[in-house]
């Protein structure tokens, strides 16, 4: 998996940044919005608010202007809430494990995960949509997508898999995996890395 994503990985304005400001911005804005939108969105935002201390300090009003079209303008509040909280309470410390994190405004357990791993290397999982489809279909996960204890497994999996000191890189392979490779519709078994130990691959086969 690290291979290939050294050799498949994405170039996203967000990859490679530790400052958690900055990974907290771009996480809080892909949040139900597709990639492709927040790779144009991004860079501006930063450049207007390139601080926790300037996003905290800015009016709501302008910050919501700010966030113009990228929609789901929930996001942009709780965001500001968010970093104001930091601000005063944090010393401007963005927290650095997943329980802190989740204690903010907008920020569930993805999002803290993804927050932690990234900017800390925390080894924590980080399962969005993309990762639980690679998770479910790798290891041959049954259940309902939603359900309470599907989602519960798929999370002790995910978190049995991250290796130490890799953390960041581990769960955006996964990503990338899921958005590149094991897509929803149509995947590519066939340039899969792991598609010798997919177990529906090896379910399709049989039939």
């Amino acid at each position: 998996m690290l291979a290939w994503y050294a050799r498949h990985r994405r170039q996203l304005p967000w990859r490679g940044i530790r400052d958690p400001y900055a990974v907290l911005v771009s996480e809080i804005m892909l949040q139900q919005t597709q990639v492709a939108r927040v790779v144009e969105f991004y860079p501006r935002f930063l450049q207007r608010y390139p601080t926790l201390e300037d996003l905290a300090s800015a009016p709501a009003h302008e910050v919501r202007e700010s966030w113009e079209g990228l929609g789901y303008y929930a996001r942009a509040r709780n965001l500001h809430a968010a970093v104001r909280r930091i601000a005063a309470e944090s010393g401007g410390r963005v927290p650095r494990s997943p329980t802190e994190l989740r204690r903010l405004p907008g920020i569930g357990t993805y999002t803290a995960g993804a927050v932690s791993s990234l900017a800390f290397g925390a080894a924590v999982p980080a399962v969005d949509t993309n990762v639980a489809r690679v998770l479910g279909r790798a290891f041959g996960l049954r259940g309902a997508a939603r359900s309470a204890r599907r989602t519960r497994r798929m999370w002790a999996l995910a978190a049995a898999l991250v290796p130490a000191g890799r953390a960041a890189d581990w769960n955006q392979a996964l990503m990338d995996l899921g958005a590149l490779v094991c897509t929803a519709r149509a995947p590519r078994c066939p340039v899969c890395p792991v598609r010798g130990i997919c177990a529906v691959r090896a379910r399709t086969e049989r039939r």
